[in-house]
């Protein structure tokens, strides 16, 4: 596992324990799903197997009455008695067996021979059930070659119900009718299981022998019948209602089979047995979990907060410390004496460097004073000397002293506190019109501003708009007389102004000197439309944050002013 991929303390440790823990969970689990099912098998084939064990005893007990059916029959034939004394041979051969009440026994071409205990049958009920069964296929019993082709049934006679075995024989046939006593003592569970019934049934779901509930109680049987071929295990709503788990087993085909019904206990339990095998493990590895992390949160990531609030508080208390304690693992404690002992020395420096920058700035503002207050002689100079010139000597005199009020003006406004800070552009552009206009106008001459903006710039720029400014409107100023001009800066956008100078009039279009593609590139401009008509140009810049790679204004929240240095790029576009 790449324990790097977690940024934190906590989730590296916790992924490491979740890397341990994790496979042994997943084998717990694995373990609790083998072993249930491995119950849930096993208490499926016990199932299967109590629908084997009741099945296995109806054909014990089926088999042993065709036995008998067959030996008396056998016995009663070859002894050949007299029509009177038949009946009671009949009557002694099943009186000696409990369960036994009638004995019909039919040879070709002699009388019936009947026998009964107490005389409760007719014989005319048994010739009707014996005829019935004739008709039917004989069963198919289970295991090897069988003597005798056998039926088996249930009857009702006189209300009574009675186990019908019917044995075919060469010339004749026999049947006997038992109470259903003796396959009911076979059935009978003891306590080995309270949830378990059984039954023996017919095709279609007539119970012929039920034990495990009350007798007339089919309610636990299934509310659609499912006939073994030959075994069958199922779970299925009851008549009741509640589902419950079937095994049935074919006893006699077609029509004989047992079906052994549970209430579902043993699979609730080995159920309830997986949930615990399975959650308690995962339980106690949770709770190691839950243990793990307080144990991380205490003596550990408590203390790592504890240095990273003191680092984060020393931007507003410099003077911050790690609290140390004694129940601080050494390591911790290690990292945060170092920590204090940086802080301390960290104070030293910044002592020293307060010094150093208050001297700094107390330089700074003095050398920029003086550029000002030298800017501000050259432009009295410039003044003074136009008054001995005339002409195109006088003119060039007054450009120049308009650009060099444009250094001046804007070093003014930067230094307006006594702090380097970026110039307003409305109110330095208002300077700058009002300069040109009482330098550079001449009679009938005319020249507005319609500045819609409180926007500002750091001096690297605004010069070189003033500059872009005095250039336009000199040049026309100097070819066209009577000429009124409009200087308008207005919003385009969020961040983004529009600087356009137009006339009154058409005029003639003069180039710009070379320079005024350096002036665009250090303001960060671009035209948007070339001088055509009455436009003398829009130029569109944006005011927004500074790029990186633009030279740093200093801030008053940091208290230090640094000297901006002018490169090629933004170095002003002037009169040297």
């Amino acid at each position: 596992m790449a324990l790097s991929l977690f940024r934190t303390v906590r989730g590296r440790l916790l992924a490491l324990m979740v890397a341990i823990v994790l496979p042994i969970a997943c084998l717990t689990a694995a373990a609790a799903v083998a072993t249930y099912r491995t119950v849930f098998e096993a208490i499926q084939t016990s199932q299967a197997r109590a629908a084997d064990d009741f099945a296995v005893r109806a054909r014990v007990w089926y088999r042993g009455a065709l036995r008998s059916l067959v030996a008396s029959s056998t016995a009663i034939r070859a002894a050949a008695p007299a029509v009177d004394s038949c009946g009671r041979i009949a009557e002694k051969a099943i009186a000696a067996v409990y369960g036994y009440e009638s004995l019909l026994l039919r040879v070709s071409g002699q009388p019936d021979c009947v026998g009964g205990l107490g005389g409760s049958i007719p014989s005319g009920e048994l010739t009707g059930v014996a005829n019935q069964l004739a008709t039917r296929p004989p069963i198919k019993l289970w295991g090897g070659t069988e003597f005798t082709k056998a039926r088996y049934d249930q009857v009702t006679i006189a209300g009574r119900s009675y186990l019908a075995i019917y044995s075919e024989f060469d010339g004749g046939d026999a049947l006997l009718l038992t109470k259903p006593d003796p396959l009911d003592d076979t059935f009978d569970l003891g306590s080995s299981d309270k949830g378990m019934m059984a039954a023996l049934l017919r095709r279609g779901g007539d119970v012929v022998v039920a034990r495990g509930g009350a007798q007339a109680d089919a309610s636990w049987l299934p509310n659609a019948e499912i006939v073994p071929e030959p075994t069958a295990h199922w779970v299925a709503r009851s008549r009741a209602g509640p589902s419950r788990a079937y095994a049935a087993r074919m006893v006699a085909e077609p029509d004989l089979y047992v079906v052994a019904s549970f209430d579902g206990t043993a699979e609730q339990a080995a159920r309830t047995q997986f949930y615990i095998l399975l959650l308690a493990p995962l339980l106690t590895l949770t709770l190691l979990g839950l243990v793990y992390m307080k144990a991380i949160d205490q003596h550990c990531v408590r203390w790592l907060r504890g240095i990273e609030t003191t680092a984060r508080a020393r931007s507003s208390s410099a003077s911050a410390h790690v609290p140390l304690s004694d129940e601080m693992p050494r390591d911790i404690r290690s990292v945060a004496e170092a920590f204090n002992a940086m802080v301390d020395e960290q104070e030293v420096r910044q002592s020293k460097l307060r010094l150093a920058l208050d001297d700094n700035r107390f330089l700074v503002r003095e050398l920029h004073h003086r550029v000002k207050n030298s800017l501000q002689v050259v432009q009295s100079y410039i003044g003074l000397t136009k008054r001995d010139h005339r002409g195109e000597a006088r003119m060039a005199l007054s450009d120049a002293e308009c650009r060099v009020h444009v250094l001046s003006a804007a070093y003014r406004f930067t230094l307006a506190d006594g702090e380097m800070q970026p110039v307003r552009i409305d109110l330095f552009l208002d300077d700058v019109v009002a300069m040109v206009s009482s330098l550079i106008l001449a009679r009938g001459q005319r020249l507005e501003s319609r500045i819609e903006t409180q926007a500002v710039l750091p001096i690297d720029r605004i010069i070189p708009l003033g500059f872009l400014i005095v250039d336009v409107v000199s040049r026309v100023l100097r070819t066209a007389p009577g000429i009124g001009l409009e200087l308008a800066v207005t919003a385009a956008g969020d961040g983004i102004l529009d600087i356009a100078i137009s006339s009154d009039r058409d005029t003639t279009q003069i180039a710009p000197p070379r320079l005024f593609a350096g002036l665009l590139m250090q303001i960060e401009a671009v035209e948007i439309s070339p001088p055509q008509g009455r436009s003398l140009g829009v130029w569109r810049l944006s005011h927004g944050a500074q790029r990186q790679s633009d030279e740093a204004q200093p801030s008053l929240s940091t208290g230090v002013i640094s000297t901006p240095t002018l490169s090629p790029r933004k170095a002003p576009v002037g009169p040297t």
